[in-house]
């Protein structure tokens, strides 16, 4: 999930895009743990969120009273209903959220990060090499090499025709099958290993985050704490779930941000707390963010990402010694890691963005969440962007889908998620389709903004009624 695409070299997800919210259905937040399932929000009488010290503000809920309260109204009965005091005109402004680091949490392994400059610069040297080499060469010399040439293409051929099979048995003889989706997936690194290199990971983090991390007696941290507690143990049937021990850190933060070490390391940020409308949709992103770690995405992109650099040295090298200047290698070397950015790895970080999706989605259904309101949270994305009038960059510029092409997706999953709910014995869900909610909140919202762009609209009449926002 999420990093509007984060910081390469902190692996970091701050974003830097201003959003806001519209607050979703009172009635379908109703019955969501039942039938023996514990309460997720069973918290104190007190007030938990502060505002945040940024100019973001606080996230849109139902009222503006303080978050003790609305926690309190998120508990879940048959007999209680939300308030609802909801004017079309009550939005708040925060910054936009992507659940996950383009680069994944953990860093690659030590020994690649020391490597690769050294490779990409032996390459460059190797390939300037034979280009000066080249141009030093008599003009008959260079002629009886070409002859040469011709005359041994076929073995030439072969030998290029041998490499490339080589890689590709190295290739396929490194693939594994991905847990839970089954999808045969290249991963060059040890699980194991990589999970202790995650270490380091955590290290920085928590030097960085020293002095910001909420207790474990704070309400905000009880109430991540249970909502990743009660996802782990519905879903530990799944072995790699049940394998980590899933660590809570709460930073008192205004980012809208949350993330999963590899190691089963949780951190999330307040702002992610005053960002979400309600608990089904925290724990739909906390879902994303495990299957994140327990589909062991950090591995498997950092595998590809070894995998191509591999292959592009061969490229490196041979650009090097055709270009005749140095200043068109160092074009041609540009264009190519462009050519392999946006070919090769950021539609690769799109699809584990949507696979996350997809079985974040499936452990949220398995542990009784109402799964429609996912993609309302994506479409309150879609919205902020546009009140803001923010530009909308095309989706190969990104190492996220899109917010409107992420609320679709999730769309044409949720059907298969009600199923995994209702096989799970889930109590049914109550209430209008918080998606329904979505649309009817924004139509109430575009009516009231003709109302104020009509001529004379200083001088209302008084006695017409005011819009607001349904109460169910």
């Amino acid at each position: 999930v999420s990093s509007t695409e984060g910081r390469c070299q902190r692996l970091d997800l701050s974003g830097n895009t201003r959003n806001c919210f519209l607050t979703g259905s009172s009635n379908s937040y109703r019955n969501f743990i039942g039938k023996g399932l514990r309460c997720l929000l069973n918290v104190p009488n007190t007030e938990v969120y502060k505002n945040a010290h940024h100019s973001l503000g606080r996230f849109c809920f139902q009222s503006s009273r303080p978050l003790g309260e609305k926690i309190r109204s998120l508990q879940i009965s048959s007999a209680e209903q939300l308030p609802c005091h909801f004017s079309a005109w009550n939005i708040q402004i925060i910054r936009s959220f992507h659940t996950s680091p383009s680069f994944q949490a953990a860093p690659v392994p030590l020994f690649w990060i020391i490597v690769k400059p050294a490779q990409k610069l032996f390459a460059i040297i190797l390939g300037r090499s034979i280009r000066n080499w080249w141009k030093a060469l008599p003009p008959n010399k260079r002629e009886l090499l070409k002859e040469s040439a011709r005359k041994n293409k076929w073995k030439i051929l072969l030998s290029v025709t041998s490499l490339g099979v080589l890689f590709v048995v190295f290739y396929f003889t490194h693939l594994e099958e991905t847990p839970v989706t089954g999808r045969a997936r290249l991963l060059m690194f040890g699980k194991e290993h990589f999970r202790e290199l995650s270490q380091v990971e955590y290290d920085m983090w928590m030097e960085e985050f020293k002095g910001k991390m909420l207790p474990e007696t704070d309400a905000r941290y009880q109430v991540v704490e249970r909502v990743v507690g009660h996802l782990s143990e519905s879903n530990k049937d799944i072995p790699q779930v049940s394998a980590l021990k899933w660590v809570i850190h709460v930073v008192d933060e205004p980012g809208v941000n949350a993330f999963v070490l590899p190691n089963g390391q949780v951190f999330v940020f307040t702002g992610l707390l005053n960002a979400v409308s309600d608990i089904h949709q925290l724990s739909f992103i906390l879902g994303h963010e495990i299957a994140h770690a327990v589909l062991e995405h950090a591995a498997e992109k950092a595998s590809l990402v070894h995998f191509l650099d591999f292959l592009s040295l061969i490229f490196l090298t041979m650009i090097w010694a055709i270009c005749p200047r140095d200043s068109l290698a160092v074009v041609g070397q540009w264009i190519q890691s462009k050519l392999q950015e946006f070919v090769f790895d950021r539609p690769y970080s799109r699809t584990l963005e949507a696979e996350a999706d997809k079985v974040g989605l499936q452990f949220a259904a398995k542990a009784c969440v109402d799964v429609r309101a996912s993609s309302v949270f994506w479409q309150q994305m879609e919205l902020a962007e546009t009140i803001q009038g923010q530009p909308k960059l095309p989706e190969w510029l990104s190492t996220h889908p899109s917010h409107e092409n992420r609320a679709e997706h999730l769309d044409r999953l949720i059907p298969e998620a009600l199923k995994i709910r209702e096989s799970c014995n889930c109590p049914s869900l109550s209430g209008p389709d918080p998606r329904l909610i979505f649309r009817l909140n924004m139509q109430h919202l575009l009516e009231s903004s003709k109302d104020q762009e009509a001529p004379n609209s200083t001088k209302q009449d008084i006695s017409k009624p005011k819009l607001h926002f349904p109460h169910t």
